[in-house]
Formats: structure tokens, sequence, C-alpha cells
């Protein structure tokens, strides 16, 4: 942690003998002269220097920490939480109002999403830098609940592209980036738990946002199920705007909003690189999981609570990969749980009855739910706390492309080859080049050593 001491203007050392004026008649003997004026010399202006601040001087709990994580964690139950249930959305559309737009055409709305709670992290963590915090939590929270409205009145197309992919898809990324910088402000040494509980938010989002949206889609119309959501999602981020707060004094300086810098940083280049190719292809199960029990012809209610069943499961992952992350380093963490997460990849397509696919979004919502969980605490180790907003925003933007283009390039294989079996293949490598290249930041971090906490 960084905090700004102004130099000061005179030190002792400037008051030496040798700095003073003699009175006239002195002859310039001061030692002599029975009175002499000090004038110290010339200094520079105070000038800002940053200072390590202990580890000991970070709460690490508390009453008031653990309450800023509870209300994060229900902001991303309302934002990303309801992202994650863009499966029951994909299914719906392909069946009902959008059935006669291809599947690939239709995940661009689910894909915008994504990209774009990570897109505008390059803006709005550079804004938490500065100081900024209550007004973007309130501006994203207006434009989450309107849109969510709005989306149950979307009829074609367009409409849902610009409320439910651009709208919700922004209020989210606002909210996220803007909430998850405050959680460094809190925590040092269990910032791996602190973050797995911020993102269990999420994991519950995923998990109750699917049960509710099928069962009113099932009793009531489209509109009235968007609505009902609507004040849930408003209830969420009622409770984050009351209890966020930051603890740490902005940064000082300015500066710009990117910072090119950074990227002659070897692991955080490469570290950047990893999220974006492990996005390419992390949720394409996730997407496509739902779609897929139904063709295999398995009961479709069951196919629509698959993805309860996985966002349920990535609850516990997230919470495991937080604590182990805190005891065995975060990459040492990540790397072999996001393995686990490709090797699910690859098999889902194969999965072809209701206990396989049962199983495979056991062991992929626990996998995939660590990687979400943790994949932003090896950047706020990559440099000072300062400059988090701005660090993890860059990588996020960049990783966000991945979001954006995985799943329809997903959508596009199947619609070439009629079968899920090369999408696995295609996501399954993307989210294994991810791996590899965690490896090579650990190598980088560890200057070559094959055991230690990175």
């Amino acid at each position: 942690m960084h905090s700004v001491l102004p130099n000061p203007m005179y030190s002792a050392s400037a008051m030496s003998m040798s700095t003073l004026t003699p009175l006239p008649g002195d002859h310039g003997d001061t030692e002599k002269s029975p009175l002499y004026i000090p004038v110290a010399e010339p200094v520079e202006p105070p000038a800002f220097r940053e200072v390590e601040v202990p580890d000991s001087d970070y709460p690490d709990g508390g009453l008031r920490a653990w309450l800023v994580v509870f209300g994060v964690a229900c902001g991303l139950c309302a934002t990303f939480g309801f992202v994650n249930a863009w499966g029951v959305f994909q299914a719906y559309y392909e069946q009902n109002t959008l059935r006669d737009m291809s599947p690939s055409d239709i995940a661009w709305i689910g894909s915008i999403q994504y990209a774009l709670v990570f897109m505008p992290g390059l803006v709005t963590g550079r804004l938490f830098d500065m100081g900024y915090l209550r007004l973007p939590i309130a501006f994203a929270s207006a434009l989450l609940i309107l849109c969510a409205f709005l989306t149950g009145e979307c009829k074609v197309f367009w409409q849902y592209l610009l409320c439910q992919g651009f709208g919700i898809g922004i209020g989210s990324g606002i909210v996220f980036t803007v909430a998850v910088g405050t959680i460094p402000h809190w925590f040092k040494k269990k910032l791996g738990l602190a973050l797995a509980a911020m993102a269990a938010g999420s994991s519950v989002g995923g998990t109750i946002f699917p049960i509710i949206l099928r069962n009113l889609l099932e009793h009531t119309s489209f509109q009235w199920t968007l609505r009902i959501t609507g004040f849930i999602v408003a209830g969420l981020l009622l409770i984050l705007n009351l209890t966020i707060k930051r603890r740490l004094p902005p940064k000082p300086q300015s500066g710009p909003f990117i910072n090119f810098a950074l990227f002659k940083s070897s692991p955080f280049t490469i570290y950047t690189l990893s999220l974006f190719m492990g996005f390419l292809g992390i949720y394409t199960c996730l997407t496509y999981l739902s779609i897929s029990g139904i063709l295999a012809g398995i009961n479709q209610g069951l196919a629509f609570y698959l993805l309860s069943i996985t966002n349920a499961c990535s609850l516990f992952g997230r919470l495991g990969g937080g604590i182990l992350a805190d005891r065995y380093g975060n990459l040492n963490t990540l790397a072999p749980l996001t393995f686990i997460a490709g090797i699910m990849t690859y098999a889902w397509p194969f999965a072809q009855t209701q206990g396989s696919l049962i199983a495979i979004a056991v062991l992929y919502g626990l996998s995939s739910g660590a990687f979400v969980a943790i994949f932003g605490a090896p950047l706020v180790n990559m440099g000072a706390i300062a400059e988090v907003g701005m660090r993890t925003g860059m990588a996020f933007s960049i990783m966000s492309l991945g979001a954006l283009a995985g799943p329809p390039i997903s959508g596009a294989i199947f619609d070439h080859t009629g079968s899920f079996e090369n999408v696995g293949y295609y996501a399954g490598t993307t989210v294994m080049v991810s791996v590899a290249l965690m490896l090579v930041v650990r190598h980088l971090l560890l200057d070559g050593r094959f055991i230690g906490h990175a």
C-alpha cells in the first residue's frame, strides 16, 4: 500500500553554522558575534513520495470490512449472477421469441453482456483510483434496474441486444470493476478468502436466477418474469449502495487512463494474455450446457436446471479456491483448477446421459468457480495498491475481448458442424493455452524455482 507524505521543508542539517548571516561589524566572524541570524539553505519544494505501509495496517477482518464484502457480494449477485443465467435466455430465445435466428447470432447478446462486465474497467478502474466510488455505483444501479424492466418489453433482436446486451452489460461492468477494487483496501493476508466470499455472490445469483426465471416463465409472461427479476435486482443493489466504502486515500497524481509502461512487465503482459485466452473458452460450456442437454434428449426441465447445478457447485469452488490461494499462492491454485475446467470442457460434448451431464455440471462448476474467484488476485500483487484500478482495468479490458468473441465463435462452429464435439475441442484448447501461460508467469515470479508461493 502506498500513501503520500510531504518531505520536510527544513531539516536540522539545513541549519548548520555555515549558513549563518553575520551582523554588521562582525566582519564575518559569526562565532565571536553576540547575535547571529540563522538562514536556511534553499531546498526543493515539498515532493510527494510513496511509502510502503506494513501489512498490519490492513484490517483483514472486522465488522466494517466484512460488511463491504457482503455488500459487494450482493452487487455481484445482481450483476454477474444475473449475467451467468444467460444460458436460460439462450435456450428460451432459440425456442420462442428469436427462434428464426441462428444460435450464434443469439449468442451475441450474451457474449456482449459477458464482455462488458470487464470492458469498462479501463475507465472505471482509473476513476476508482482517483477516488470516485458512490457516483458510478449509483449510476450503474439505476441503469441495471431500468434495463431489467425494459428487457421484458423487447420484441426484436436489436432491442434485446441494446437492453440486455449493452445496458445490463455496461451496468454490470461498472459495478464489478468499481466494487471489486474496494476489497484490497480492507484485506491483505486474507485477500484470497475475501475475494472468494465476494465472488460467492455471483454463484448464488447464478444458482437462484435460473430457477426463478424457469419457474416464472412456466407460470407467467416474459414481461412479468423480467419485472419481478428487476425488483430482486433493485433490492440487492440497494444493499450494495448502503454498505460499500473505500478505506485508502485516492492516488494523488491524476495521470493517464492507460499506462502502457505496465506492459514492460513480462508477468503482467503474459498473465493478461492468459486471461484473454481463458475467456475465449471458459464460458462456452456454461452457455451451451442447457441446450446441449435438450438436444441429447434429456428432460427439458432438468436441462434448464443444469445451469443452476453448475453455479451452485461453483460457490464451493470459489470459497475453496480462495482458501487454497491464501495458503498455497494464487497461481499455484489457479493453474491446476483451470486445467480441470479445460478437461471438463473437452468432455462436456460427449456427455449424452442425465448422469454424465450432471457430473460435468458439478466438476465444471467447482473448477471454473475457482477460476472466476481468484483470477484477479495475481494482478493485485503485480504492483502498487494505489494503481490496482488501472492495472486490473487494463487487463480486464483486454480479457473482455475474449469473453466477447468466445461464445459466438463456439456458436458458429456448431452452426457449421452440427455437433458440439468440435466446439469442445476449440474451447478446451483455449483454456489449456491459458493454463500454459499461467505456468510461464509462475516461473517468472519465482525466478525459475519449481517450488514457491506464487
